[in-house]
């Protein structure tokens, strides 16, 4: 068997530059971008007869995908012709790589900062809101998102119902996220990237803070944890217009307010309140999503359990407060499967693609999806001749 060489003195090998760009398809699962952009391939050897040896820095020691880094790398290189035995050894970053890390994430410095209000950044930010509990709201959310993901977008879900958490368990997370330093690696699931105080807490446990504490947990979100670049950003926020709706207006002026409400006149009237709160922080109504419309029958017609017409009446509501047009973005049916789906943890979008529920959640991702990523406010370089 012939000696290994290392990558600098088998740089120009073909076998090595094959086994460096198969290296460089594989993608860590919680940043989402390439291992070897990120500095985590710290060194490769290669053997005349094929036998491949890579080491893998890990951000932390107790890294919790580190068997599917492991699996990721050896299906890329045993890939590649030529490539006859594979060794993928685990080592864990220094502080200093840990460091190049963060400020390769973060931008210079890798200062904690919130990185969606940067005059740069073009994710769109939807606050989910609703009048009153029971409306679906997180159901949507998490529908929405896991569809936009489904149709190639980068995509995050903030869980800011602190009170009454429910999106890990929606989108079937049991993994707890990984902490590098002071910067906080997201789950992924679906492709989307998804950060929850129920993360944190043990068991089934209440949490109970008031405001400060709120608004310092919303806040520790937005800055510690790395989205990366994201298209659309979700904010699940609890019912009614409390603490969490205040500071989201606070921490993320931008982020545009999507009103959740039922058919019923008298939650039509409650998720106003709800809406009605742009005029005060200034924020833009993107829209009105009408959960629980109808039943559809058996024999095809529909009944309408909770009443009919409160998202038309909710948006010509708001469209006179806000002196903007307002639009109702759809209207979701009641659907067993979107109950079902939640209770797996799998997405009706994704798991029952075919049912009514998960066409009318589609249909309305498809049209923030067709909302253009903004550049009001970005300096794009241009100079005039």
């Amino acid at each position: 068997m012939s000696a290994p060489t290392d990558s600098a003195a088998a740089g120009t090998s073909p076998l090595h530059q094959a086994v460096n760009d198969a290296l460089a398809t594989v993608i860590d699962p919680e940043l989402r971008r390439p291992i070897t952009e990120l500095g985590m391939v710290d060194s490769v050897q290669v053997s005349d007869d094929g036998k491949v040896t890579v080491a893998v820095l890990l951000t932390i020691a107790g890294c919790p995908l580190r068997e599917t880094i492991t699996a990721d790398s050896q299906k890329a290189l045993f890939a590649v012709p030529g490539v006859t035995a594979v060794d993928v050894q685990l080592k864990v970053m220094d502080q200093a790589q840990r460091d190049a890390l963060k400020e390769k994430l973060r931008g210079e410095g890798g200062q904690r900062r919130i990185p969606f209000n940067e005059p740069d950044s073009l994710t769109k930010v939807y606050a989910v809101a609703s009048g009153k509990g029971g409306v679906g709201k997180s159901s949507v959310t998490v529908n929405l998102a896991t569809a936009l993901a489904a149709q190639g977008l980068r995509v995050g879900i903030v869980d800011a119902d602190v009170y009454g958490f429910s999106v890990p368990a929606l989108m079937g997370i049991t993994q707890k996220p990984t902490q590098v330093d002071d910067m906080i690696l997201p789950p992924v699931a679906y492709g989307v990237k998804v950060i929850s105080i129920g993360m944190f807490v043990a068991g089934n446990k209440p949490v109970a803070w008031r405001g400060p504490m709120l608004h310092r947990a919303l806040e520790q979100f937005l800055t510690d944890v790395y989205f990366g670049d994201l298209d659309a950003l979700f904010l699940d926020l609890p019912p009614g217009t409390g603490d969490i709706a205040i500071s989201v207006a606070q921490l993320l002026p931008k982020a545009e307010i999507l009103v959740v409400t039922t058919p019923q006149a008298a939650a039509a009237d409650v998720a106003e309140r709800a809406g009605t709160i742009a005029t005060q922080t200034g924020q833009k109504i993107a829209g009105v999503i009408e959960n629980m419309s109808y039943l559809e029958m058996p024999d095809g017609g529909r009944m309408e359990l909770f009443g009919s017409g409160g998202g038309a009446v909710l948006t010509e509501r708001l469209s006179a407060t806000v002196g903007a047009d307002v639009p109702l973005l759809g209207q979701i049916p009641l659907d067993i499967h979107l109950r079902e789906g939640g209770d797996s943890g799998v997405p009706i979008v994704l798991g029952r693609p075919e049912a009514s529920g998960a066409a009318a959640l589609a249909k309305i991702a498809g049209q923030l999806a067709a909302k253009p990523r903004g550049l009001a406010g970005m300096k794009l370089g241009l100079q005039p001749r």
